[in-house]
């Protein structure tokens, strides 16, 4: 049994910069209120007609310009996401033909928050059973389609965007870049985070969320380099959903990861749910602030509540 590795990663944003002074136009909120609360400075907000595929699509196809390979070497295409508001088809078979891809499987994943640490688990079961070889894994949300903007305890948070990788089969004799996934679900807990109904706002109790993610998400997180075999004094950058600045300090403070950088891309871009992980990330390698092959320790959390985490060497 083979195992697998993130060789190249990209990502995208909308050109539209929303701050804090702007929305302070719109509802009763401040730009010292939000920055004091969750740490956002500003956040990208997508065209009226700009969807998550397009979003997707590019992310996708900057990942696949860095990895060395072609569009007829991928046969596998997840993208993580909960707010597309076209179903079907879906999103990755969109991407897919965005990238010309000819017959890869193609999936959608709904876990929200930890949507792209799911969907890289779950291109790396696929590789390592043998059923795929080059996967391509996608987080893109368009959250300000779900946005109540009337609202200023959920209008502050989110902004849209997309990151990706490409991840491929290890040769023979290489080390597996992608760690055993720890993941699961809080579902007694499930309220406090939902989109429901035909025309959906996002709604969460906060401070639940709060406590929940400081409390529960360490011990996972530790579970995750210890199945990777990585001590958390190794790991060189902590890459978590990018809900809370306060809750990303949360858990970093209880992991004593002494030697990490700990991806902050929730100040520039909010909230963007699936896609927090992967962009953070891939920003983090553009800046060339990780070095190739160095541990490092994603962990994703949030509605549902679900939660999903590795060890990933750096590309």
């Amino acid at each position: 049994m083979t195992g697998s590795r993130v060789i190249s990663l990209g990502h995208y944003q909308p050109s539209r910069v929303v701050t804090n002074d702007e929305l302070a136009q719109i509802v009763d909120t401040s730009d010292e209120w939000i920055r004091d609360r969750v740490g956002i400075q500003q956040r990208r907000i997508a065209a009226d007609g700009e969807t998550v595929a397009d979003m997707a699509g590019i992310a996708a196809e900057k990942a696949l310009a860095g990895s060395g390979l072609s569009a007829t070497d991928i046969d596998m295409v997840i993208v993580a996401t909960c707010s597309s508001v076209d179903r079907c088809p879906n999103v990755a078979s969109r991407v897919a033909a965005h990238l010309g891809i000819a017959a890869p499987a193609a999936m959608d994943l709904n876990t929200a928050c930890s949507g792209f640490s799911y969907a890289l688990a779950t291109a790396d079961h696929a590789i390592r059973a043998g059923a795929a070889h080059n996967a391509i894994v996608v987080g893109a949300e368009k959250l300000s389609d779900l946005t109540d903007w009337t609202d200023r305890t959920t209008c502050i948070l989110f902004g849209d965007g997309a990151g990706a990788a490409v991840v491929r089969a290890t040769a023979d004799g290489e080390e597996p870049g992608v760690g055993p996934v720890v993941w699961g679900s809080a579902p007694d807990k499930k309220d406090t985070l939902k989109i429901e109904g035909w025309r959906p706002y996002i709604w969460q109790e906060g401070q639940a969320v709060f406590r929940w993610a400081t409390t529960a998400i360490p011990p996972i997180a530790l579970q995750a380099c210890e199945r990777a075999g990585v001590d958390p004094s190794e790991i060189a950058a902590f890459v978590a959903h990018q809900a809370n600045a306060r809750i990303i300090d949360g858990i970093a403070k209880r992991l004593n990861l002494t030697n990490a950088i700990i991806a902050k891309d929730i100040v520039e871009s909010g909230n963007t749910s699936a896609a927090s992980i992967p962009l953070a990330l891939s920003k983090l390698v553009e800046r060339r602030e990780v070095p190739s092959g160095a541990p490092v320790l994603l962990m994703g959390f949030g509605g549902g509540l679900t939660y999903s985490g590795q060890v990933i060497r750096c590309p």
